[in-house]
């Protein structure tokens, strides 16, 4: 199965790997990192986070030809200081967040996150859940749809959009993907269309609503980082702005001292910063990966070390 995990050298290298050190792949996915990380830990152990029954399988059978050292839980990784806490695990040496999308998932016609080939509006990451696109683009009322394709898809036609949506369902259930593409180019014709690709964005911003990414990430951050020894390495790979600017301000509050006690000539050792942030600008990816996987352009590494 092909599947190029993007920035793979680059967090890695972050994260320090040692051979005894136990690491978490928040984000196991087909197991592109996992795979390295498995093959550097030999005396260690890797614990695996992913919610697609699919790739936990695919990834299962190939880390079980590395070693035995490792455990994959099918769980969202909201729960992960939750579930670590249950295996008694309360301190780690690295925790890797790959926040994009495998490229099986994404080709996947039938898992509908694709705006290129025809499929049912799906893009639950996790089949067990509920909620899928077809239920948001066909239930949530014009002023929802509207500020979620505004605020998660910084789209600017967003209400001429949700308008055509609520106006087009009134008439016949919107149940495919290449549908609801054809609604958006309606709403905001083909010359904006074609110049603009707004069904990127609103692709993105119903993915987001459904599988609720940004909220997640903003809750587990500070959590990720709690979990970490001292010395201990969190990497965060994002493929958005708005995934990039949480990452950017949690390591940012986190890295700082407490405003209550700035000044003071003795800081407590409770108010002090729990972190160091280890590269200023984001890692992006080398001319040869954007050469060899365009899907990585949007690639933004960020990492800390606890301190």
């Amino acid at each position: 199965m092909l599947h190029y995990s993007v920035l793979l050298n680059e967090s890695l290298e972050n994260l320090n790997l040692k051979e005894d050190g136990v690491y978490i792949d928040a984000t196991m996915g087909y197991a592109g990192h996992s795979k390295r990380i498995l093959k550097e830990v030999k005396r260690g152990f890797l614990f695996a986070f992913d919610t697609d029954k699919k790739a936990i399988s695919y990834a299962n059978d190939v880390l079980s030809k590395i070693g035995n050292n490792y455990k994959i839980f099918h769980s969202n990784f909201r729960k992960m200081k939750e579930i670590l806490n249950a295996e008694n695990v309360d301190q780690v040496d690295g925790i890797l967040f790959d926040l994009g999308f495998s490229s099986p998932q994404i080709d996947n016609k039938e898992r509908g996150f694709s705006f290129m080939q025809d499929g049912p509006l799906d893009m639950r990451m996790n089949e067990d859940e509920k909620l899928t696109a077809k239920d948001v683009v066909n239930t949530y009322s014009k002023e929802d749809l509207s500020k979620i394709f505004f605020t998660y898809g910084e789209e600017k036609t967003s209400l001429k959009i949700a308008s055509k949506i609520v106006a087009y369902r009134k008439e016949k259930e919107i149940t495919t993907t290449l549908e609801l593409v054809e609604i958006i180019k309606q709403a905001v014709g083909a010359n904006y269309f074609f110049k603009h690709h707004p069904e990127r964005k609103i692709f993105q911003a119903i993915r987001i609503e459904v599988n609720d990414e940004l909220n997640v990430l903003e809750s587990v951050l500070p959590e990720a980082i709690s979990l970490l020894k001292k010395g201990g390495r969190l990497c965060v790979i994002t493929f958005h702005s708005l995934e990039d600017r949480i990452v950017k301000n949690i390591f940012k509050k986190y890295s700082e001292v407490n405003e209550m006690v700035k000044g003071l000539p003795e800081i407590p050792e409770e108010y002090k910063p729990l972190i160091k942030i280890i590269n200023k600008k984001p890692i992006t990816p080398s001319s040869k990966e954007l050469e060899e996987n365009s899907r990585s352009t949007s690639a933004k590494l960020r990492v800390i070390e606890r301190v």
